[in-house]
């Protein structure tokens, strides 16, 4: 079959592969010059099945309330996006239940291993070189309370596969000594030794060049202006270069689906969440993390990348804008210094390069993958900021369903309409 995917980040690709895997013909379209050149192209570089969490926990929920308009909180709500977030913050509040909340963990948790355990698959059938490293990775407490309330949620995470081990700030520092300085402030760390670490840019665009190979039509600097639809099924893609045929097609264009989508009636409830990195050259440095690290408090991350260090997090409501907010990126250096006040100073006047991009989110945190209300119109978005982890299991999933394959995983939790 002649398959159109839209979106070429780390999830469009990925969906490109399979599809592709298959045996269909597949035009893969990109408005970006290069594959991965936006939410896919310096993310946290890590692969976490430990961490699919939605945000809207019950507790998270009265954090964030205090957070709107604060430029140095984690997250940042603009004062200026609440009416526009109206309908898509009651969803996120609705799905702040405990109930609710503990099934999208379960159904992220579940794809999120499904997936992981996909990438050795990919691996053996394409030798991709992507700074990939299984290392595991710790999570770092500055208090007691927040260890114990973190473990009692691995703890139901361990039925579901996750394995964790509590580490004393003594065996963190064994295992991590670049936080030596820090450890009388620490409270400990848990670990999760299967999650590992890789670059999704560098990831994307070897498997598009895999693809290419393949059979795959890579279309980069390419924007589909509109999708023409006839009746229940999607005609044509029109694009700036022209029109496209196909018999199917799949949006996998994150943030820019809901646009796509509401043209042809549909609605996906999926709000843009900016997130923050910096990526540093680490070469002649000393004293750097060998372990990637998440800081659960203040929800930064640093991940070593072969000779790099990415640093990210903080996620900013702001719609649809992408710019690089300098007082954002201080927040970034701030933090890591609190982990590493030794290095911080080396690290600040490092080369660095820093960046933002959008991450679809949902209101109850699980990605949308399968049908989309239309015959022929298919759909893998909203995988906020799992995008890199979820990447290989959604692809997977939605080239089952287009096949009318049964799937690995139970469909339900992440149809549209759910």
């Amino acid at each position: 079959m002649r398959i159109v995917v839209i979106g070429g980040g780390v999830i469009g690709t990925t969906t490109a592969y399979w599809l592709a895997r298959d045996g269909h013909a597949v035009t893969l379209i990109e408005r970006g010059h290069e594959l991965a050149a936006e939410g896919s192209f310096a993310n946290g570089g890590m692969l976490h099945a430990s961490h699919g969490e939605p945000w809207n926990s019950p507790q998270a929920v009265r954090q964030f309330l205090a957070w709107i308009g604060r430029e140095d909180s984690p997250l940042l709500l603009r004062p200026s996006r609440l009416p526009h977030l109206a309908r898509w913050g009651l969803a996120f509040l609705r799905n702040s239940t405990l109930r609710r909340h503990r099934a999208a963990t379960h159904a992220n948790t579940r794809l999120a291993r499904y997936s992981l355990s996909l990438m050795a698959d990919i691996q053996a059938d394409t030798g991709l070189a992507y700074d990939a490293a299984q290392t595991g990775i710790a999570k770092l407490f500055w208090t007691p309370g927040e260890l114990a309330a973190a473990m009692r949620e691995s703890e139901l995470l361990q039925e579901l596969g996750i394995p964790y081990l509590r580490w004393s700030t003594d065996e963190l520092i064994a295992r991590e000594p670049a936080l030596g300085p820090i450890a009388h402030r620490l409270a400990g760390a848990l670990y999760y030794p299967d999650d590992r670490t890789g670059d999704a840019c560098l990831f994307t665009r070897g498997l598009g060049e895999h693809c290419r190979r393949r059979g795959v039509t890579v279309l980069t600097g390419t924007v589909v202006r509109r999708l023409e639809r006839r009746g229940r099924r999607i005609a044509a893609v029109v694009t700036d270069a022209g029109e496209l045929e196909a018999e199917h097609v799949v949006l996998a264009n994150g943030p820019e689906a809901p646009w796509l989508a509401r043209s042809l009636g549909l609605r996906l409830p999926i709000e843009p969440v900016k997130g923050y990195s910096i990526t540093i050259d680490g070469r002649g440095l000393d004293g750097l993390p060998r372990l990637p690290l998440i800081d659960d408090r203040h929800k930064v991350v640093a991940t070593p990348l072969g000779q790099r260090l990415r640093v990210a997090g903080t996620a900013e409501f702001a719609g649809h804008d992408t710019a690089i907010r300098p007082r954002r990126i201080q927040l970034l250096l701030t933090q890591l210094g609190a982990l590493l006040p030794q290095q911080a100073a080396m690290l600040a006047a490092a080369p660095r390069r820093d960046w933002a991009c959008l991450r679809p989110m949902t209101p109850d945190g699980v990605p949308v993958i399968g049908a989309s209300g239309l015959d022929n119109l298919w759909l893998n978005v909203g995988a906020g900021h799992m995008g890199w982890t979820f990447a290989a299991g959604m692809g997977r999933m939605l080239a089952d369903l287009l096949a009318g394959r049964p799937t690995a995983l139970p469909p339900e939790p992440y149809r549209a309409d759910r």
